[in-house]
């Protein structure tokens, strides 16, 4: 049995268990009349939800024997980049903002699925199919979030995250600054990734010749 079909469980039992813990937040938050739209502009569930899609599709993609390609590769590097940030953040910025998430579900969404994706990423690593550059396209899903955020929050004054809100942090020059940092750190990240994929590539590679 290849790694690859090793892994097929693993996916799909980290999947049920993300899909559960983002759905029964959902439910509380409905019981408490909560808005719909807020609780999905949550990055945290965006990302656990596209997360769940990424492993299932890989799953099945395994059980169909189709090979990996470049295009997969950049849509499994979008949801690690995703998910490994989310976990950074909220264990850096954010363990003091429960938000009113259940907390077997702020660990499942903030620390079991972050280490979950990172830990298939490098099981099952793009090696040298994943170009330098690909890092570029792991900035686009947070920088865009990031700018819905802003517009949104400065429309309906809902903001998912406190360093969003100008309000909350006194001006939109410390959120501009906090928006420089974390596009910073989202860029080492995603190189950080697409460099551990290389190695974690030639790591395995060498491990089959033996």
């Amino acid at each position: 049995m290849t790694r690859a079909q090793l892994m097929v469980p693993y996916r799909f039992v980290f999947a049920a268990a993300s899909l559960v813990a983002v759905g029964g937040q959902f439910a509380v938050h409905l019981e408490n009349h909560f808005s719909v739209a807020n609780f999905f502009s949550y990055f945290t569930n965006l990302s656990n939800l596209f997360a769940v899609v990424v492993f299932v599709v890989g799953g099945v993609r395994t059980l169909r024997r189709r090979p990996g390609s470049r295009a997969w590769d950049v849509v499994r590097l979008i949801s690690v980049v995703n998910m490994v940030f989310v976990g950074l953040v909220f264990n850096v910025l954010l363990t003091e903002v429960s938000g009113g998430v259940l907390p077997w579900v702020n660990v499942i969404v903030h620390v079991v699925m972050p280490l979950a994706v990172l830990v298939d990423w490098l099981v099952l690593p793009a090696g040298r199919r994943l170009p330098w550059a690909a890092a570029a396209i792991g900035l686009v899903v947070p920088v865009l979030y990031s700018v819905y955020s802003l517009v949104r929050g400065a429309i309906t004054s809902f903001y998912p995250y406190p360093f969003y809100d100008p309000e909350a942090l006194g001006g939109y020059g410390p959120v501009a600054v906090y928006m420089v940092v974390l596009l910073v750190a989202l860029a080492v990240l995603s190189v950080a990734l697409v460099g551990l994929a290389r190695l974690a590539g030639r790591f395995w590679k060498q491990r089959t010749r033996r």
